[in-house]
């Protein structure tokens, strides 16, 4: 896999990631934990993508 194609990869991911968390948040009662784990995935690739990017 090119390293294009990774990043594109982790975009993907990370995209999925970003309505995951919007779709939780707007939930009652939604489980706090759960979301900052799922923020943190998203964190990871976001530096993961830049680290590959510079």
């Amino acid at each position: 896999m090119s390293i294009s194609a990774h990043i594109q990869e982790l975009r993907r991911k990370h995209a999925s990631l970003s309505e995951t968390v919007e779709t939780e948040q707007r939930k009652p009662g939604a489980d706090g934990l759960h979301l900052a784990e799922l923020k943190k995935q998203k964190l990871k690739l976001k530096e993961e993508i830049q680290k590959l990017e510079a």
